[in-house]
């Protein structure tokens, strides 16, 4: 008989499940997550799950919980092994699973570790996570007797990717692993692209030895740079620690975001679908919707977040989708799913088809002053607050609010932004202005509802 099991209160989140390990995550949570889980498989019908993990230390003993939790469920498991969080999409599509299950601590800290889901083809999130942990308090569960079996999908998935390129000319080009889950992955994709290729920190290592893997941090990219630099390349990417987000740097060193990223790739992705919905998120800079419009597509902004995103481009029909952090969602030829190095793919076919370098093509995009995400704590319990409050204060004013998602004024100098972080006990901010004096007034203007809300806002942020 199954026992009862309650999940630490920070660990169910918005998109997934995240923890720290041995004290707020441990394998009896995964054995819990596998029973529940694999409950919600058997009741829809399913029989069978894909289960995969990155490259932290932690990850292969919380994927044998997990798996024993699947298995008690009467379910086939198959399991993956190592590698990227897309990889672990791509089999659980490609082998008709009824879900999957990805064992990631995606760009946290080495002590931390998680779990991202999808059940059929569709994310699984929000409530979805918070019924598991239903289930487990009343150990709910489905009872049978399953089995796992180890499948490699690695040469398949190489293979895929390197089908959507569409290069013309080779390029010389840097990749930047950060010890992640995509290393083996990207040492054999570059082994099959044409062109040269310069491989950073392309072994797995849990321990992060050389840089954290989040291409979203200027820092994280600063190895990239130099080599990009001293190898004189025409581009370099990098990646998160599980392979869903990318980060790109043009051939002068330059970092080019994920707004403007996604415009370039916009550009393609219209020509075979006109007046194809383009999807980004709240933070994306208005250059890019004003891009997609320019190129007659339909620009739609929405709520942050990978799982919310997928879900909205399945609804709408959308053949591309991105957020800011790098995150980018192709269903123009692929399968709707957020994976890094597919979007380098893409990144590399479109320079070297362009015959022109990423510097340039980025320079068409119309110039604005922004700052980065600014990220500054506030507790758990007063962050929604906080919009709320915001939010009421600039209606009852008359200005123009959006509040998909937080809130984000317009104004005759820009925009900026404020909402709360969905996986984190933070404030996310960012403003656009079309000069400095702009930037500074909008600035302003974001410190005085942030303290009239009794918070001190964040430090002067650089713009770029």
């Amino acid at each position: 008989m199954s026992e009862a099991h309650r999940f630490h209160s920070t660990v169910l989140r918005e998109y997934d499940i995240r923890g720290v390990v041995g004290e707020t995550l441990t394998e009896a949570d995964l054995r819990a997550v596998g029973r529940a889980f694999g409950s919600v498989v058997v009741r829809g019908g399913g029989s069978r799950v894909c289960v995969g993990y990155d490259g932290r230390l932690s990850s292969p003993a919380l994927e044998a919980a997990l798996v024993e939790g699947l298995v008690a469920c009467g379910l086939t498991v198959e399991r993956v092994g190592l590698g990227p969080t897309p990889m672990l999409y791509y089999a659980t599509r490609e082998h008709g699973a009824d879900g999957g299950v990805m064992i990631t601590g995606s760009h946290n800290p080495p002590n931390y570790n998680g779990i991202k889901m999808m059940l059929g083809k569709r994310p699984f999130y929000g409530q979805d996570i918070q019924n598991l942990a239903t289930l487990a308090a009343a150990a709910d569960y489905v009872e049978g007797t399953g089995r796992a079996v180890t499948i490699d999908v690695r040469a398949a998935y190489v293979e895929r990717l390197a089908r959507d390129y569409t290069g013309k000319r080779p390029l010389k080009v840097a990749w930047d692993a950060g010890n992640g889950a995509t290393a083996e992955i990207m040492r054999r994709l570059t082994a099959v692209l044409p062109g040269e290729h310069i491989l950073l920190f392309d072994t797995i290592d849990g321990t992060f030895p050389n840089h954290h893997p989040d291409p979203t941090v200027p820092e994280n990219l600063v190895d990239l740079q130099k080599a990009v630099a001293a190898h004189g390349c025409d581009l370099g990417v990098g990646f998160d620690g599980d392979g869903d987000r990318i980060g790109a740097i043009d051939h002068s060193g330059r970092i080019v975001w994920g707004d403007q990223l996604l415009a370039l790739y916009a550009a393609v992705v219209l020509k075979t679908h006109p007046g194809g919905t383009i999807i980004a998120d709240v933070k994306a800079s208005q250059t890019l919707f004003d891009e997609v419009a320019r190129l007659g597509g339909k620009p739609l902004m929405f709520k942050t977040g990978h799982s919310l995103i997928k879900a909205k481009m399945a609804e709408t029909g959308s053949p591309l989708a991105g957020e800011m952090s790098g995150h980018i969602f192709f269903a123009d030829k692929w399968y709707g799913f957020d994976d890094a190095l597919y979007c380098a793919v893409r990144l590399l076919s479109l320079v070297s088809e362009a015959g022109e370098t990423l510097a340039a093509l980025r320079d068409r995009l119309p110039a604005v002053i922004n700052t980065p995400e600014i990220r500054f704590q506030v507790s758990e319990e007063r962050k929604f607050a906080v919009i709320t409050e915001v939010k009421a204060r600039l209606v009852a004013e008359g200005a123009t609010v959006n509040d998909i998602d937080g809130v984000r004024v317009n104004t005759p100098d820009g925009w900026w932004l404020l909402r709360a972080s969905n996986t984190q006990d933070v404030l996310v901010a960012r403003a656009e202005a079309f000069t400095e004096d702009g930037l500074e007034r909008l600035k302003s203007l974001l410190a005085a509802q942030l303290s009239l809300s009794g918070i001190d806002a964040p430090p002067n942020s650089s713009s770029h």
